[in-house]
């Protein structure tokens, strides 16, 4: 599907106006001779964000821009804003492209716009800030401005930013094993949701991994979703044991998928549905029906090819905000391994009550 250049498919989503890069628009401003524009606005939502420097080049490898991002976002802008909103949301930036320096910023840029909300959230070492909430395509773009190539929304909204409304399991492919073992973990996953009366959504990750987005009832406690994860993960692993681990230690994973329970702790987030990953080819983490899992691969999904696919098929995920399901089953299964204890946890959280020693297996055996 792939093809460097321009987007394509905003047309009807929003308007630039003024100068612009490889997304075909004019030039403006006395850029001649070959120089790079000043500046570009773009109509989002009945909002104008102005892109500086849109010529930047941000993935030598494809030839995208820093002005092909924003109408990539533009184009699939009902699909992001679906899966950030009301999420204080970190970003991860790359102001040069993927080839320069890069930082997550976790609190809200001084600079943000007036109609940019904020969430209070607090994290595990008990410091707090105030994050950014998109609500609309606008914000997107915005932050697209500031080189953020991906978005990582916590699984809550501002309104009850201690209690998660999405339960995600991310299935991490080890050495040795690639998507299609993640695809096959996911399957049995699927059946495992079925069983307990619970429907998942499945995404690639943008690179070998899956991530499974269980909509909830946001009636628990990190610490409680987290138990839910470490649950459904210990069942695959006892179902798939040469195929599927929740070993946190990488010494005892193996050849094997790592179910990574940890980004249900608090403060750990997943890339978002259509965040661009920042890798040479501008893979997109691409939201997928369960049937297309087996003929998909991660390089299908990019920020040429996603704007055509969203164009024809719209945002496949968009009935999550139709659902959100309870856990009592699931921790109705947790009580049967409750003998087998807590999980570590990351080591830049305090220690927490019942989990295990954070030290790794073949140094504790010295």
């Amino acid at each position: 599907m792939g093809g460097a250049g321009g987007t394509g498919g905003a047309q009807g989503a929003g308007a630039v106006r003024g100068a612009t890069g490889a997304g075909g628009a004019k030039s403006a401003g006395g850029a001649a001779g070959g120089a790079k524009s000043a500046a570009t606005e773009i109509e989002a939502g009945g909002r104008t964000v102005r892109l500086s420097h849109p010529d930047k080049v941000y993935f030598p490898e494809r030839g995208f821009t820093k002005l092909d991002v924003a109408q990539y976002y533009l184009a699939v802008g009902d699909g992001i804003i679906r899966a950030l909103r009301d999420r204080p949301t970190t970003l991860e930036r790359y102001p040069d492209g993927v080839t320069g320096e890069s930082f997550f910023q976790k609190r809200a840029p001084k600079n943000k716009p007036d109609w940019l909300p904020t969430a209070h959230i607090t994290f595990p070492s008990g410091r707090s800030a105030d994050e950014i909430c998109p609500t609309e395509v606008a914000a997107v773009l915005w932050a697209a401005n500031l080189g953020c190539l991906t978005f990582h929304p916590w699984p809550v909204r501002r309104d009850r930013p201690d209690h998660p409304d999405e339960l995600r399991i991310d299935l991490d492919p080890q050495p040795g094993t690639d998507y299609q073992d993640a695809v096959r973990a996911a399957h049995e996953l699927h059946a495992l949701l079925d069983e307990l009366g619970l429907r998942g959504w499945p995404k690639t990750s943008g690179g070998r991994g899956m991530h499974v987005y269980v909509p909830i009832e946001p009636r628990w406690t990190f610490t409680e979703v987290r138990r839910a994860a470490i649950t459904l993960g210990r069942e695959l692993s006892r179902r798939m044991p040469d195929r599927v681990t929740t070993a946190w230690w990488k010494e005892e994973r193996g050849t094997r998928v790592f179910v990574d329970y940890n980004q249900m702790a608090r403060d750990r987030t997943i890339a978002s549905a259509y965040s661009v990953r920042p890798r040479p080819r501008a893979t997109v983490s691409a939201p997928l029906t369960w049937d297309e899992l087996d003929d998909a691969e991660p390089f299908d999904f990019d920020l040429g090819t996603m704007p055509a696919r969203y164009a024809e098929r719209g945002d496949v995920h968009a009935d999550m905000a139709d659902h959100a399901f309870g856990l009592e089953r699931v921790f109705e299964l947790a009580e049967r391994d409750a003998d087998l204890g807590d999980l570590p946890y990351p080591p830049d959280h305090p220690k927490m009550p019942g989990e295990p020693t954070r030290v790794q297996p073949s140094r504790a055996r010295h």
